[in-house]
């Protein structure tokens, strides 16, 4: 059915993420860069959804150095949450700027549906968690957004970011997430950790809930969603493997159409019409709107 239409649970998508954290086992949460993604997800299974802002800012051409803003974040999450209904976790990057910006975007994003916001402790510009180049900020700073976004949030949860580890080491990294757990973060995201052994550690240190980052040609290893839940982790998240699989395909269909004038030898790799029409419920808009067609006319 439409969302138009959709009777939809009333729960906030906090607390419903919240649900799932505690009745699921690990949560394993794709990427969804745009909502027709977030329908695939969930047509599949997944029960969560995340909006990386890598995967955002690469959706408008743009490098993941926190330069979209708030607005076109919000707007996006609420078209992936309701046409999808499923908890959204929104990638904040820095919380577009200090304490009252922070608050600021979790009353925005909380009213577009996010059920989670993640904030993360690096200097602005902001990098890519598994680049060379990045900065922190001092810790205490981070610990006062954190407690602002809980101070501002209604329902959402507050997962907090600590990209200690490949700057200052592990022992930094876990006395900052235990700070920030004690500023209020429900969740602790420790990113580009670089063995099984460091997430293990890691998690004995500090408890949870956590989140695990399972992003493509970076210094994690590929460890099976199973593994990290045996090693202490809630949630693992695949921001970009939809975008980068997406890509890749594109760039060689575009390549085959220029090389050969014609899109003919490469319509049984792609999705049909029809399959097209069911994922976003293309029958269902009609079926709508001939129902009220019938109404007026039946005046």
């Amino acid at each position: 059915m439409t969302w138009l239409l959709e009777t939809r649970a009333e729960e906030p998508a906090g607390l419903r993420l919240s649900h799932l954290l505690e009745t699921e086992g690990v949560l394993m949460v794709p990427g969804a860069f745009n909502p027709l993604v977030g329908l695939m997800a969930r047509n599949i299974g997944f029960k969560a959804l995340y909006l990386s802002g890598a995967a955002f800012s690469a959706s408008l051409a743009l490098p993941d150095v926190g330069v979209f803003t708030v607005d076109e974040l919000a707007r996006e999450v609420r078209w992936l949450a309701r046409s999808t209904g499923l908890p959204v976790i929104a990638d904040c990057d820095t919380g577009f700027g200090e304490t009252l910006n922070v608050m600021r975007a979790v009353r925005e994003l909380e009213g577009a549906g996010a059920a989670a916001v993640q904030l993360e402790d690096q200097v602005m510009p902001k990098r890519c968690g598994h680049l060379e180049g990045k900065e922190v900020v001092p810790a205490e700073r981070m610990a006062e957004k954190v407690a602002a976004a809980v101070r501002a949030r209604r329902h959402l949860l507050v997962i907090a970011r600590t990209d200690a580890r490949s700057i200052n080491g592990m022992e930094d990294a876990v006395r900052r997430a235990k700070l920030y757990r004690q500023a209020g973060a429900d969740i602790i995201f420790p990113e580009a950790l670089e063995t099984e052994e460091e997430f293990g550690a890691f998690a004995k240190a500090v408890g949870g809930p956590l989140l695990a980052n399972m992003t493509e040609f970076g210094k994690t290893p590929y460890l099976p969603a199973k593994r990290f839940g045996e090693l202490g982790y809630k949630i693992v998240i695949f921001p970009v493997t939809a975008l980068r699989i997406a890509a890749a395909a594109v760039e060689e269909a575009l390549g085959e159409i220029y090389r050969r004038g014609t899109q003919e030898h490469l319509l049984g790799k792609m999705q049909t019409r029809e399959e097209l029409y069911r994922l976003i419920g293309y029958r269902d808009y009609e079926a709508v709107d001939r129902g009220l067609s019938l109404e007026r006319n039946s005046r």
